[in-house]
């Protein structure tokens, strides 16, 4: 993993940077296994709060490496290991959707880190964060359809859930790139900023000092919403309360801002 992703944690915030700088961290078999093995390895990290999501060098990430566009070419197949695509592999994902599912589903909020260029698969890593924060002049694509295929690493489900139906479509069926302010209209990205990354960690930060356990309850409620009935959603906000309400950290956090202090919180 080490040679596509490094992972960095300090007071709870972990720093994931791709790090194929000289391949713009295009996808290739050894950075999808990377993505997963790092969703993993944070899942399983004691006292993690937020993870920032970022690319080394000139781009996010550059969506698939082109020696798989080569094979594609001459051969008629992908990467080895990817050609089966409808076994699944990691609960109800294959490998590429897991790749961007992982952090989706990690039980601590994911800020994406966004500059240069996120196309296709590198645009969908992005959507698998529960924020995004991009550079003015970073670029989007849906680029899957330039290559005669569909977003497939779980970009129809994300994308669905923050655009408008006919702009998922626009997107999808043209592979037109796009702008930061664009995808900020669309609903892909959350903020741009002038530095990204800096602000991610900032944000991730400010997320480290709150209860871990009204966090995970809220990221889990929201996780949930899209596919409950509101009374269903109703239900489940007044079971997460009833849970927190007299935990120790949620009387912690009342201490804490009661007496003007740092709060100390025990793992969530």
């Amino acid at each position: 993993m080490q040679d596509r992703i490094s992972i960095d944690i300090v007071d709870g915030v972990a720093d994931v940077r791709l790090v194929r700088a000289d391949k713009m961290n295009a996808l290739d078999e050894k950075m999808f296994d990377a993505l997963i093995e790092a969703g993993e390895s944070l899942r399983a990290t004691g006292g993690l709060r937020a993870v920032v999501l970022s690319g080394e060098g000139r781009a996010f990430c550059a969506g698939l490496d082109m020696g798989r566009m080569e094979a594609m070419k001459e051969k008629g197949e992908g990467l080895a290991g990817l050609r089966d695509l409808v076994t699944r592999v990691h609960g109800d994902c294959n490998r590429p959707q897991q790749a961007v599912m992982t952090w989706r589903r990690l039980p601590v909020p994911v800020i994406a880190a966004v500059h240069g260029v996120a196309f296709g698969g590198g645009f969908q890593v992005a959507l698998g964060a529960d924020m995004r924060y991009a550079a003015p002049d970073t670029r989007f694509s849906v680029m899957e359809i330039r290559w005669g295929l569909v977003p497939d690493m779980g970009g129809i489900v994300l994308m669905s859930k923050l655009a408008r139906d006919d702009i998922v479509r626009e997107l999808t069926y043209t592979g037109a790139v796009f702008s930061a302010e664009e995808a900020l209209a669309y609903g892909f990205v959350t903020r741009i900023c002038a530095d990204p990354r800096a602000s991610a960690l900032e944000t991730a930060r400010a997320i480290a000092l709150k209860s871990p356990t009204a966090i995970r309850a809220a990221k889990a409620l929201i996780g949930d919403a899209a596919g409950q009935s509101e009374a269903e959603i109703l239900l489940a906000e007044s079971h997460a309360q009833q849970a927190a309400i007299g935990s120790a950290n949620q009387i912690e956090a009342v201490r804490a801002q009661m007496e003007k202090r740092a709060p100390r919180f025990t793992e969530g």
